[in-house]
């Protein structure tokens, strides 16, 4: 039987450990280097990082007609009287927004998913953002959804189901060219690559 592993610091730096543990790409070894690094740092990182998290805690929320994240309600996307209120860009979650958003290519409302359909993972339609997507698909003046979901098995499953959520509609289906490699994810693509795939996309 393997001896329990002995704590090095105290209760609150293990908590912090911890916590930065289940980040993403952060296991428990990286997250004690990032926990000593802050505490450190501690008046330019650890302190500021600390009143910049309590301020997200308490207004940052879900935009409840695209599911992006912002101090605002609707969020600035949805606000913007600039944008394309013809056209909705379909993506898993906030990460591609942001990704398409930093490839500055189209100017279009966006519908976050909250993910993909996985029934190994127990995520069915419900689980999404489904409902509103086919709510807002019919409203008149949309005439194109394009479905930017990642280059996977769950998210072209997902972009499948979607096409038939949304069949009979007066609208345009659409989907990335397959500049988007099998396998590839928005939100790790270049700006080039997310360009080529948005303006080659192709009918569904």
């Amino acid at each position: 039987m393997a001896a329990p592993q002995k704590k090095t610091s105290g209760a609150e730096i293990e908590e912090l450990i911890a916590l930065l543990a289940r980040m993403p790409g952060l296991g428990p070894r990286s997250a004690r280097r990032a926990a000593l690094h802050l505490i450190k740092k501690r008046e330019q990182l650890l302190l500021p990082l600390a009143r910049a998290m309590g301020l997200a805690a308490e207004k940052i929320a879900i935009c409840q007609e695209c599911g992006n994240i912002d101090t605002q309600q609707p969020c600035a996307i949805c606000q913007d009287l600039s944008r394309d209120p013809s056209l909705i860009c379909v993506v898993e979650e906030v990460g591609d927004l942001w990704a398409l958003e930093r490839a500055g290519i189209v100017s279009s409302r966006y519908h976050v998913l909250g993910g993909t359909l996985s029934p190994l993972d127990g995520r069915g339609p419900d689980d999404l953002s489904i409902a509103k997507l086919v709510e807002r698909a019919h409203a008149p003046e949309v005439r194109e959804i394009i479905l930017a979901l990642n280059a996977t098995v769950e998210g072209q499953s997902t972009a499948h189901y979607l096409a038939s959520e949304l069949e009979g509609l007066p609208l345009k289906l659409t989907r990335l060219a397959r500049g988007v490699p099998i396998g590839g994810e928005l939100d790790y693509l270049d700006e080039g690559t997310l360009a080529a795939a948005i303006k080659l996309r192709q009918p569904l």
